[in-house]
């Protein structure tokens, strides 16, 4: 999974009409690393969508800019868009990471 490292990144990760799932954590954050446990399995199962990672502390504006209030945040996006969020106290669990995803359809 490829880590942003600038609002340019961002903007091309999301352009396409693939669906792409932005995870946006930090490195001090402790349901983070809890989501890290699990994480690499669920990305497995939906390989159908492009993932990548968004520190939120490297890149704030891009965070403000799509309403992460919290961490980890997922944020699903269809041709430049973003069309789902899970907050980040929805994203504690392996089985609610799952239900997001599949209500994204």
């Amino acid at each position: 999974m490829k880590k942003l490292t600038s609002k340019e990144e961002f903007q091309q990760a999301i352009a396409g009409d693939e669906t792409s799932v932005g995870i946006f954590t930090t490195t001090w954050c402790p349901d983070c690393k809890r989501l890290d446990m699990f994480i690499d399995d669920i990305i497995n199962k939906h390989d159908d969508k492009k993932w990548f990672t968004v520190d939120r502390d490297e890149l704030e504006e891009v965070a403000d800019e799509n309403q992460v209030m919290g961490i980890p945040s997922l944020l699903v996006y269809r041709n430049g868009e973003k069309v789902a969020h899970l907050h980040s106290a929805n994203a504690k669990t392996p089985e609610s990471v799952e239900e997001f995803l599949e209500s994204v359809k």
